[in-house]
């Protein structure tokens, strides 16, 4: 069986490519500004960054293979939990 990082996402075209530039427009916009109320502290985002790039369920270094989530955008928000069955890395955020 291929690593999760091997393989693209279930839900992608094999072609399928998400840049970084991508995933900093995202986090620029509006809703993840500091002043929103829906975004983690830096500190915490900086460490469910580094839980979830020790998971062997993220795929090419931002999709997690859970939930098909794109982690650099997910990891930001409060509401979010790690969604890794029965273990989960991270939990929400109060």
């Amino acid at each position: 069986m291929t690593e999760a990082a091997d393989r693209p996402c279930r839900g992608c075209r094999q072609d399928a490519e998400l840049l970084e530039e991508h995933i900093r427009a995202v986090l620029a916009s509006p809703m993840f500004a500091p002043d929103s109320g829906l975004c983690v502290p830096d500190d915490v985002y900086e460490a469910r960054l580094a839980l979830c790039r020790s998971c062997p369920k993220l795929i090419g270094g931002h999709t997690c293979a859970v939930c098909g989530s794109i982690v650099p955008i997910v990891a930001k928000l409060k509401d979010r939990a790690c969604p890794a069955p029965g273990a989960p890395r991270w939990t929400r955020h109060a």
